[in-house]
């Protein structure tokens, strides 16, 4: 199973990457982002580095 999920091209602070998470999936944004920050301060997750993982793996956001 293969899932498109790309980068925000409007929504976007540093790249994109939790925009294209929460377009892809229909949620708010703002609430993702602050979802992310909880988690990314917590010690048992590794924020910036999953945060670095899915800029390298996420694709550039569609050309129109």
């Amino acid at each position: 199973m293969k899932i498109n999920i790309h980068r925000s091209r409007h929504d976007r602070v540093i790249a994109g990457v939790i925009g294209g998470i929460a377009e892809h999936f229909d949620w708010n944004t703002n609430l993702a982002r602050l979802i992310f920050v909880i988690l990314a301060i917590t010690p048992m997750f590794p924020g910036i580095i999953a945060y670095l993982i899915l800029w390298l793996i996420m694709k550039d956001p569609i050309e129109n």
